[in-house]
């Protein structure tokens, strides 16, 4: 009884440690204040997801990602374990794409030319195509949220990364980034009567590799119809 209470204990203790060390969202770096987005690795096997055509563009849109290999760990005859793959690269919701994907992939419906959204390493979590204001004012547009540094310096680009918010066309052009450097994004929305993105992103400010509530929180907006999308701060409280 006394070996199962200290092993019980034991993996109490580990657990606790692992949750304890978890790597911050964000390591600063003494000397740097951006940090570069690394260029995309060529060697991995990539794959696309069959065309998106979201209703009423002209535009078909292709999901990018790295093939996913699940390890099942069932047992067949003649062989120890068997290994799942996955060729999904993303979920798509009519007018949103979600998922984790490296980039997409641009193509007019009368053309057979491919252009890629950016040739930088990221991830995108999210691709919601404005319907409203498409409807609206006429004008085609993409709000993406993505991961484009390695803020946590683990040599990767993924979800434990400061997520960012980004604008494009209909067509991949225009790849404007709206958050600034080190701030989380933590949500956006839309107001139709002003053709106007609204976000919002905390600033670690006591600069301890977290988002928390002694953070400070930073209110923009965005006119989607200006020529040039620029960032506006406004003050709410």
């Amino acid at each position: 009884m006394k070996r199962i209470l200290f092993t019980f204990s034991l993996v109490a203790t580990l657990i606790s440690c692992k949750k304890e060390a978890e790597t911050p969202k964000v390591i600063y770096e003494e000397g740097k204040t951006k940090i570069a987005v690394e260029a995309r690795d060529t060697s991995s096997i990539k794959v696309a997801d069959l065309p998106i055509l979201m209703e009423g563009t002209k535009y078909l849109i292709h999901p990018v990602g790295d093939v996913r290999v699940y390890d099942s760990n069932s047992k067949v005859y003649g062989s120890s374990k068997t290994n799942q793959v996955s060729y999904a690269i993303s979920n798509y919701n009519r007018f949103e794409i979600t998922g984790y994907f490296d980039n997409l992939n641009f193509q007019h419906i009368d053309s057979t030319t491919v252009k890629p959204l950016t040739d930088k390493k990221i991830q995108i979590q999210t691709a919601t195509f404005l319907d409203g204001i498409a409807t609206k004012t006429k004008k085609q547009i993409i709000v993406y949220t993505l991961v484009d540094s390695d803020t946590n310096k683990d040599e990767k680009i993924n979800q434990n990364d400061i997520r960012s918010l980004y604008l494009s066309t209909i067509n991949g052009d225009r790849f404007t980034k709206l958050s600034e450097e080190f701030l989380e994004l933590i949500d956006w929305n839309i107001v139709e009567a002003q053709s106007r993105l609204y976000f919002r992103c905390i600033e670690d400010i006591n600069k301890n590799g977290a988002f928390d509530k002694n953070d400070k929180v930073h209110y923009h907006f965005v006119n989607l119809l200006a020529d040039e999308w620029s960032v506006e701060v406004y003050h709410p409280n």
